[in-house]
């Protein structure tokens, strides 16, 4: 099934529960996406798996008639803000897709310090920006930076296949 959202041609071919829930939050991110047009906004993308948002990322950027860029943080990143400002210069893109938190060595200074300054991000950044998450990050973020948090409208969240135990006989 294809569906055309406007920005974005997607195709929906899930036969699991997750695979169907996936494709949902898909389209929701698009959405998400397409609707804040050039105007900041925070966008929560919640994966437990990097592969996954790479994939993800990758699908994003090359299937979206809008420019969607994509910064990989580097473990030594210290702070949100000057990285992406420093990364960007003049250009302003449709969106802007940050992966990498995970890898981030001091997280919790950058979180800290992130939500110190969120008041900035619209000031500079006129388009949104997709945070790639996983369930720990996504918990730092709400004692660390709660303000920054309740920027985000609902996470978007993408599952991963349940693991089937394997019997091995008796």
């Amino acid at each position: 099934m294809y569906e055309n959202t406007g920005f974005f041609m997607t195709t929906y071919s899930a036969t699991s529960d997750w695979q169907v829930n996936n494709s949902l939050s898909l389209h929701r991110l698009e959405r998400a996406i397409a609707v804040a047009g050039q105007e900041f906004s925070l966008i929560l993308a919640c994966c437990n798996s990097i592969p996954k948002q790479q994939q993800i990322t990758t699908l994003l950027t090359t299937s979206s008639t809008l420019d969607i860029q994509a910064v990989n943080l580097s473990p030594e990143t210290t702070t949100l803000y000057t990285t992406i400002n420093d990364l960007l210069g003049q250009t302003q893109p449709a969106a802007l897709i940050i992966n990498g938190l995970e890898a981030v060595v001091e997280i919790n200074q950058l979180l800290l310090s992130t939500n110190f300054i969120r008041n900035e991000f619209p000031k500079r950044f006129h388009c949104p920006i997709v945070l790639w998450v996983n369930d720990e990050i996504l918990t730092k973020l709400v004692w660390l930076a709660p303000d920054l948090k309740n920027w985000a409208a609902t996470t978007i969240r993408f599952e991963l296949p349940a693991i089937q135990p394997v019997c091995l006989g008796t």
